[in-house]
């Protein structure tokens, strides 16, 4: 590194990094000539700390330059480390230089540096990386804070190789840190000050990477610039930077990434060299710094955020973009190293608005438009859409193009128009916003504007309009006219409801009493009109309909009110006027109506009519649209007035003992009134007893019930009508005749026994006359009711009745009169007795008995069962048998079973049942016998036990038939189940199992079975089937070989349950009268030899089988014996079985016979389904 000076009056000529970045750098310039300005250069590799004027470090990484000023024209003091010295040079052009190079006891040579950093080879970049630089060794400079505003004079270093351990340890420690004003890479963040990488001599010794507690006074050895006087004053000043000065921070993180956005997140920094949190007791205030970086790691950063957050959301951001951002942390105005950079790339986004299409040609009927591609984010622009207004200025656009071109021509359009554009492009995120609108002309000159249309006529729904052609065009040029109209309810907009070449047009479907405008536009081939004065019109107003809802009320004798509502149509105009009229008499007779009211109020009050009279009336409404129909007849009737008084009340007949029949006339100016009603009132012979109603309706006569024999009665009736009742009647008194008696209380039944009972009843003495006697009915129910006395008495007794039985009864008296009403029903119930006799005794079979747990037996058993008989009101509780001297008591049940009996003995039985009042009679006998003891199981033997059977035999061996005591055997066999089935069921006393598998163990049991009973089984008997013999063979295959020799073959046998086979050859030739054993073995073939020329042989075969478990063999039947005799022949001749041998019948083969089973098999099925198919 090393320090420019320049004068002030000479031409400053700053670095482009520099010039239009330091505002105020012209003044200084211009200012006094005793002030310098100082370019520090900052060698690549290197790094420059500066303490502002408020205290905060700047840390510059090299290659950059730094313009300092130096108020009174002197070289500030150059703070060096260790082992390092500033020299000061001064070239030709009188610029003077301070030179920091390293300090070497050998040589003393001065090193030169280049005049900028271009001139520096790389491979001397890193040639002199000095040891870190601690607190005080910092580079006082004078007003900084003028020149260092920005951070873009730091520029990022190479990548750093990996640090050691070590190293990193004594590095974290350091006090200066970079500014947070400044960019700054990883290297920066790491080496404050340029020193991060350690030379061999110090790395070995510790100089200059060493403790803090020795690095003092090495500095001073090496004659380090003193400490300044404030320094020396505070001695803790060190220890207080060492713990303040912040760690290195983490990565940090970044989420929720989105196209312009994106959420960055860190940890806090670790603050000191002994990771405490505060210094002097006080609590550490840190901030942060986020710096943002939209190229690479080692391009420029900006600060975006600072504060004491530990998160910030990035905004602004440009879609599909690589950026990278790191953090530092501030504590105390102490700023401590950079994190490592962490990248992210935004989204794709849609693509930018793109600039407003231009015109690139145009005619009368066309305009070819172009437009720029603009931004795409991140996504290629797929299609493109052109919007339009059609001319119409409405700020209404549709779309004319959509595609991939850049350009697009819109034909057919009229001269001299303007037509408005607008441009938006899409990816495959979305579309972009539209561009600004632009405004196109068409060429030629702009037509007349045509006159406005007129009104012929108008209707309620149509109107009928008209037009002039133009004046200007020739009469053989063809236009067009286009009406429009504009309706309030649906909007500002002129539509098109009319194109043609017709100067009149009859617009419909509008609405009544509406108020619309319309405008007429002329075109032709080569032209378009502008749109002409707008015409307002109204359509007529509709006649509206009839009134609502009529309605009458306040009805009087001489007035009544009707109101309605307003019509539901109105006709489109709301005056209305309302017109009522009114006839007499009803709406069939009507002759003529009257009208009484017209005005335009709902309601109207006709007075002076006449009282009792019916009138109809109707109404209609007026309006400027018409008449409308007239309401259905409304019939109306005035009111009367009260009537006048009846004539007085007669008897009508006798009067009888409970009714009396009443008669009276009508008012004598009413009586032809249809709306009269008379109202008849009853009172007692009293003057102050109450009056009751007993008659109310339009007859003149009535009958008054429900009255006391021999009682006084008085009754008087007036008459009413709408207007009121009339005045009453004189009272008339009426005594009613002498009755029968009345209702008899209830009689009171007595229980003598369960049988009896005794019947009481009261004399009732109130109606009237003396009673002549009484009669009272008996019965079950009231249905059965029947007279069981008619006497004077007050009792009666009633015998033989049922017990436990409910019984009713009712009572009548009767005089000279007649009879009187039945009393209410007196009801009993008659006492519970013992059960009636069991009649219905019989044996029954155990099979209907429920399950029990011991068995039944017909030899020691008997089944009774019998019906229940009547428990006379009170339940069974149980049944007690009697046979012989012994007595049984069963339970609450018809049936029971006697065990422990006598086999073959005969018991006579009675039975009686019993409840809570006592035991009822035995019913006759029943006479049973029981049944002899079943037959014991006979022995079971097997008789010859085959591979495949098992012949069995029990009970006498010598007995061939059927026994003659019609006993049944049932022999049963246990299965894979460890089941017990039945396989036989007979009076034999031998069967064959057959379908058995060879060597097998099988167990069996046998019963028996008589007229007695089924008799128990006997034990399990097991037997063992035998092994099966080898099969025979057939005839052996004979071949002759060469010379006197032979090939004798047979059929293989597979082993036989794990047995092993072989095969025994034998053979008689010549004279020999007996075969003899010429091979035993395992083989199917063999060969002889030694044969005589000319010499008959016969062959044959049979298998052994070797048993396994026993060591025994059995052997087989012999196969047939072939026919062989050798020939002097060359031709090997081969003899098959039976070609020769006569006497050996043709047998099948295996195929054939396995297909003759098959063929069985499939015979039997269909013929057992056919007999299922018919028993089904």
């Amino acid at each position: 590194m090393y320090v420019t000076m320049m004068m002030t009056d000479q031409m400053l000529e700053l670095p482009p990094l520099l010039n239009g970045e330091v505002p105020m750098m012209h003044h200084m310039i211009n200012g006094d000539a005793s002030q310098q300005v100082i370019l520090v250069q900052v060698n690549p590799g290197e790094t420059f700390t500066i303490r502002r004027e408020d205290g905060t470090l700047q840390c510059i990484q090299g290659p950059a330059e730094v313009p300092m000023m130096s108020p009174n024209g002197s070289i500030p003091p150059i703070h060096v480390p260790p082992g390092y010295i500033s020299q000061v040079l001064e070239d030709n052009t009188g610029v003077r230089r301070v030179v920091v190079t390293p300090h070497s006891e050998s040589s003393h040579t001065a090193y030169y540096p280049p005049a900028s950093p271009g001139d520096v080879p790389p491979h001397q970049y890193y040639q002199h990386r000095l040891p870190p630089i601690y607190p005080e060794e910092i580079i006082p400079l004078y007003n900084m804070s003028t020149f260092l505003g920005r951070e873009e004079y730091c520029k990022p270093q190479p990548k750093k190789p990996k640090e050691r351990p070590a190293e990193r340890q004594s590095l974290s420690r350091v006090s200066t840190p970079p500014s947070s004003s400044y960019k700054s890479g990883p290297a920066c963040s790491a080496t404050p000050n340029g020193y991060g990488k350690n030379h061999a001599g110090t790395a070995a010794t510790g100089g200059g990477g060493g403790s803090p507690g020795n690095k003092r006074a090495e500095r001073r050895a090496r004659g380090s610039p003193k400490q300044t006087e404030s320094d020396q004053q505070d001695p803790d000043l060190d220890a207080r930077r060492d713990q303040d000065v912040p760690s290195g921070m983490e990565k940090p993180q970044v989420c929720k990434i989105q196209a312009r956005s994106a959420l960055v997140s860190w940890s806090r920094a670790p603050v000191g060299a002994s990771g405490r949190g505060q210094t002097d007791g006080a609590p550490l205030s840190c901030s942060y710094e986020l710096l943002l970086a939209d190229k690479s790691c080692d391009g420029k950063y900006r600060v975006v955020y600072s504060g004491e957050e530990l998160q910030y959301t990035l905004t602004d951001l440009r879609p599909a973009t690589d950026y990278h951002v790191r953090v530092s942390a501030v504590c105390n105005s102490v700023k401590g190293p950079h994190s490592e950079a962490r990248a992210f790339t935004t989204h794709s986004a849609p693509p930018e608005t793109p600039l407003p299409p231009r015109l690139s040609h145009r005619t009368k009927s066309s305009l070819t438009l172009q437009w720029k591609p603009p931004v795409d984010n991140g996504s290629k622009i797929t299609n493109y859409v052109l919007e339009w207004d059609e001319g119409k200025k409405n700020s209404v656009f549709r779309e004319c193009y959509f595609g991939y071109q850049r350009h697009f021509k819109v034909m057919r359009l009229c001269p001299a128009v303007g037509y408005t554009f607008r441009v938006a492009a899409l990816n495959d995120i979305g579309p972009s916003g539209f561009s600004p609108e632009v405004v196109f002309h068409t060429t030629g000159s702009l037509p007349q504007m045509p006159l406005a249309p007129r009104l012929l006529r108008a209707g309620t729904s149509w109107v009928v309009l008209e037009w002039t052609r133009p004046s200007g065009c020739s009469p053989d040029e063809a236009v067009t006219y286009t009406l429009e109209m504009q309706d309030d309810s649906k909007g500002p907009e002129f539509k098109a409801v009319f194109s043609g070449a017709e100067l009149s047009s009859r617009v419909e479907g509008l609405s009544r009493n509406t108020s619309y405008r319309f405008r007429l536009t002329t075109c032709s081939a080569e032209w378009r009109s502008t749109p002409s004065s707008v015409l307002m019109c109204r359509t007529s107003p509709d006649k509206p309909g009839p009134p609502a809802d009529p309605r009458v009320s306040a009805v009087t004798p001489h007035s009544f009110c009707v109101a309605w509502d307003p019509p539901q149509d109105d006709g489109g105009c709301g005056d209305l006027t309302y017109l009522l009229e009114m006839s007499e008499g009803n709406p069939e007779a009507v002759s003529q109506w009257e009208i009484v009211y017209r005005g335009p109020l709902q309601e109207h009050v006709c007075k002076d009519l006449n009282t009792a009279t019916r009138y109809s009336l109707r109404l209609s409404s007026n309006s400027s649209g018409g008449h409308s129909q007239y309401t259905e007849s409304l019939l109306v009737c005035t009111l009367s007035l009260p009537p006048g008084p009846c004539r007085p009340v007669t008897i009508q007949g006798s009067v009888k003992h409970r009714e009396v029949n009443l008669q009276w006339e009508g008012p004598a100016h009413d009586g032809d009134d249809e709306s009269l009603v008379y109202s008849v009132e009853m009172s007692g012979s009293e003057e102050e007893s109450d009056v009751m109603q007993v008659y109310h309706g339009a007859h003149t006569e009535c009958t008054v019930g429900s009255l006391l024999p021999g009682a006084t009665y008085r009754f008087r009736v007036h008459a009413a009508n709408d207007a009121g009742y009339g005045p009453f009647t004189e009272f008339l008194e009426v005594t009613t005749a002498a009755g029968p008696p009345g209702q008899c209380v209830v009689p009171v039944i007595s229980l003598t026994s369960h049988t009896c009972a005794v019947v009481s009843w009261e004399t009732d003495e109130s109606s009237g006359a003396d009673i002549s006697g009484y009669r009272l009915d008996w019965g079950r129910d009231q249905d059965s009711l029947e007279m069981v006395y008619s006497g004077t008495e007050t009792f009666c007794e009633i015998s033989n009745l049922e017990a436990a039985a409910n019984y009713c009864c009712r009572l009548q008296a009767t005089n000279q009169a007649g009879a009187g009403p039945y009393s209410d029903l007196a009801w009993c119930r008659m006492p519970a007795a013992a059960p009636e006799a069991v009649v219905n005794l019989y044996l029954q079979e155990p099979v209907s008995f429920p399950a029990e747990g011991e068995t039944f037996s017909p030899s020691t058993c008997l089944a009774l069962a019998w019906d229940e008989p009547n428990s006379n009101g009170q339940e069974i509780t149980c049944y007690t048998i009697a046979m012989g001297d012994t007595v049984i008591t069963a339970g609450n049940t018809t049936c029971h079973v006697i065990r422990n009996l006598q086999p073959d003995s005969e018991y006579s039985v009675q039975v009686r049942a019993e409840n809570a009042v006592g035991a009822g009679p035995f019913g006759p006998s029943l006479r049973v016998r029981t049944r002899p003891l079943p037959p014991a199981p006979p022995r079971l033997e097997c008789a010859a036990a085959g591979p495949q059977s098992l012949k069995l035999r029990w009970g006498d061996s010598n007995s061939r038939g059927p026994s003659t005591d019609e006993t049944t055997f049932i022999l049963q066999m246990e299965d894979r189940n460890q089941r017990f089935v039945p396989i036989y069921r007979g009076p034999s006393h031998t069967f064959k199992v057959q379908r058995l598998s060879e060597s097998s163990r099988y167990t069996f049991r046998i019963q028996a079975v008589s007229e007695a009973g089924e008799g128990p089984f006997s034990d399990m008997y097991s037997f063992t089937t035998a092994k099966s013999v080898p099969p025979t063979l057939k005839a052996p295959r004979v071949a002759q070989l060469e010379g006197n020799a032979c090939e004798v073959a047979w059929e293989n046998v597979p082993p036989m349950r794990g047995d092993r086979i072989s095969y025994v050859l034998q053979v008689l030739g010549g004279r020999e009268s007996e075969y003899r054993q010429v091979y035993k073995g395992e083989d199917t073939t063999f060969q002889l030899f030694g044969l005589q020329w000319n010499t008959d042989y016969r062959l044959r075969v049979f298998v052994c089988r070797r048993c396994s478990d026993t060591s025994q063999e059995l052997c087989g039947s012999f196969s047939p014996s072939t026919h062989f005799s050798p020939r002097r022949s060359n031709t090997t001749v081969a003899v098959e079985p039976g070609t020769v041998s006569t006497s050996t019948p043709k047998a099948l083969t295996d195929e054939q016979f396995a297909s003759l089973i098959v063929l069985g098999v499939a015979s039997l099925s269909i013929f057992i389904a056919y007999l299922l198919q018919l028993l089904i």
